[in-house]
Order: C-alpha cells, then sequence, then structure tokens
C-alpha cells in the first residue's frame, strides 16, 4: 500500500515536472529569439558574415570529417547530460538542472531567430534543415533527463530531509537508467547532425546565394 502510494506520487511530481521543465525551456526560446534583435548592427553584421560563410561550406561539403565530428558531437552533448546527471544527485544542484534547460531553449531560440532576421522565410527553411534535425532528439532526451534528475533531487528531500517513503537504491537505479537510454539518444542526434544534416543543407544552400546579407 504504501508502495503503491509512492508511485502514484511520484507520478504525479514527474508530469507536473515535465510541464514545468518544458515552460522554461520555451520561455528560453523566446528569450533567445529576442536576443537577437537586441544585438547592434555591427553585432549583426558580424552574425550574418559567419552564417553566410557556414552556408557556403555547408554547399561546398567542406565541414568537418565525419567520424571525428560524429564523437564530438556525442561528446558535447554527452557533457550536457553527464552534468545533469551529477546535478539530479544533490538537491542543490535542481535550481542548476532548469538553467541549464532554460540556457538550451535560449541556445535554440538565439539560432532560430539569427537565420530568420538574416534570411526571412529561406532562413526559416535553412534553420529547419540544420537547427530542427538533430535538437527534435537533442531537446527531447535533455528534457526527459531534466525530468528525472529533479524527481530523484525531489526524493532525496522527501525521503531524506522529511523522512516519508522508501531507500534510494531503486530510484538510483532508474535516474541512472534513464541517462543511458538519453545518451544512446544523444548518440543518434549526433548521427543526424553529421551525416544526415549536411545533405539537406546542400539542396537548401542555393536558395541563400541570391539573398543579400543583413536582410
Amino acid at each position: 500500500m504504501r508502495a503503491s502510494s509512492s508511485s502514484s506520487l511520484l507520478m504525479k511530481d514527474q508530469l507536473t515536472i515535465y510541464i514545468f521543465v518544458t515552460v522554461i525551456f520555451v520561455v528560453g526560446i523566446v528569450f533567445g529569439a529576442l536576443l537577437v534583435n537586441a544585438l547592434t548592427f555591427d553585432q549583426q553584421q558580424d552574425l550574418a558574415v559567419y552564417v553566410q560563410k557556414f552556408a557556403e561550406r555547408a554547399g561546398n561539403g567542406m565541414l568537418p570529417e565525419g567520424a571525428l565530428s560524429f564523437w564530438d558531437r556525442v561528446l558535447f552533448h554527452g557533457k550536457w547530460l553527464i552534468l545533469i546527471w551529477v546535478l539530479g544527485l544533490t538537491v542543490i544542484g535542481m535550481p542548476l538542472v532548469l538553467a541549464l534547460d532554460f540556457l538550451k531553449g535560449v541556445l535554440v531560440g538565439f539560432a532560430v531567430g539569427t537565420l530568420v532576421s538574416q534570411y526571412s522565410w529561406k532562413g526559416l527553411l535553412f534553420s529547419l534543415v540544420s537547427v530542427a534535425p538533430p535538437n527534435l532528439l537533442v531537446v527531447p532526451a535533455l528534457l526527459i533527463a531534466s525530468v528525472s534528475a529533479v524527481s530523484f533531487s525531489l526524493y532525496i528531500i522527501r525521503s531524506r530531509f522529511l523522512n516519508r517513503y522508501g531507500t534510494l537504491g531503486k530510484p538510483f537505479v532508474s535516474h541512472t537508467t534513464t541517462f543511458a537510454l538519453m545518451l544512446v539518444i544523444i548518440a543518434g542526434a549526433s548521427f543526424v547532425e553529421i551525416f544526415l544534416s549536411p545533405v539537406m543543407l546542400k539542396w537548401v544552400v542555393p536558395l541563400l546565394a541570391d539573398v543579400p546579407e543583413g536582410l
């Protein structure tokens, strides 16, 4: 009876956390998109030049070597996951997990906002083949990992500070297993980012060729 009550409480907590984490991420996207408009004219011009050079390199097939870049991207995204996993083991790290979700939203929003501000609807199309594909896997993985981390921190608070239920063994295994599964998803996202996105970029880059920089 006690175990059933604990499970119900955890499920209710996780649903609330999912909503809360998602809202924080969406707010980060909006903030990141608005941040583009806060840049000075010179900064916007520098961004336009960077995006144009990246598009030219992508169109010419001059992106980094696939295998090396794949493991670089797995390591890059994996660091986010590992940091969230570690923060989830501590109560004081819970706010930092939410801060990372907000930061991820800001980065995604800023990237898409930059492309749209420079290339209008063609920038949106460019973002759909460059930013969106890997993030369709990365973002859910990070959000699920964040929910697991926050949920585990809350479990620690209840079990250790409020003496309400259970030991930490099973929740810790569940928490760690979730992160292992998210690492697999991250590897899939890295594969998409390195091997599939460049192919799609080659289709879109010619559309940007006739768009003046800074539009």
